[in-house]
């Protein structure tokens, strides 16, 4: 792995019909380091994390994951080679069971863990309760449960915490520190609720306008006039 990077970003820039929704992001993360991607809406994060994962065509930009270019590679075979990723809306089937979901992701992972992610996720005592049937915040968890089958390298979360109580919310945060620990998973996360970004963050990534604002732990970019600025009249300010 190059200088320890899990994930290594180059150049991304992703242009619609002469609009420029990502201009020449940079960034790099260790393995193991939980990074925030933060930033107001129309900034480029969920463009952002779609040119990480391939989603949509001819990005410009070199995507490297653990030391190898993955710039190439579709979504499917990104997440083979270690690369997952959870969306802001819940991607679970209400008819079929939290035990069957999870196994159902397993078919397709060279690694079948969906027992132990049932367990890490505290999900045990529901596994075999139809995801209509439980909680928002249970739903919440079971969408991470299907990112983590597995074991990704890389954990792309898109608001993890959107929708949950702030009790959820920092649960989630401490559930997600503790794995990344354990299980030396790499995550970056995508989320407006700052008390989990300053819960969980080692460092954080200010987009602006499609451009990194600025890079650094949570306190320096909190204290950041440039931050401020740009995000006058929220939690930064």
């Amino acid at each position: 792995m190059a200088d320890g990077y899990m994930l290594e970003a180059r150049g991304l820039t992703r242009r619609y019909a002469g609009f420029t929704a990502l201009n020449n992001v940079s960034f790099a993360l260790r393995e193991g380091e939980i990074r925030g991607l933060i930033g107001s809406n129309g900034a480029g994060k969920s463009t952002c994390m779609d040119v990480l994962t391939g989603r949509g065509k001819n990005p410009i930009g070199t995507v490297r994951l653990g030391g190898e270019d993955i710039s190439k590679l579709s979504q499917r075979e990104r997440r083979a080679k270690g690369l997952s990723r959870s969306f802001q809306k819940t991607s679970i089937f209400p008819d079929l069971t939290i035990r069957e979901q999870v196994r159902l992701a397993a078919r397709n992972a060279e690694l079948d863990n969906s027992e132990e992610v049932i367990s890490e996720l505290a999900l045990s005592s529901i596994a075999d309760r139809l995801a209509s049937d439980v909680s928002y915040g249970d739903q919440r968890r079971v969408d991470l449960a299907l990112a983590l089958v597995g074991r990704p390298k890389l954990l792309l979360l898109d608001e993890p915490a959107a929708g949950l109580t702030v009790e959820e919310s920092l649960s989630m945060a401490r559930m997600l520190r503790d794995l990344s620990e354990r299980w030396k998973l790499t995550v970056m996360l995508v989320e407006h609720d700052m008390e989990v970004i300053f819960a969980i963050c080692d460092r954080l990534t200010v987009l602006h306008l499609g451009e990194v604002l600025t890079e650094g732990d949570p306190e320096s970019v909190r204290s950041n006039p440039e931050v401020i600025r740009a995000y006058l009249g929220s939690s930064f300010a």
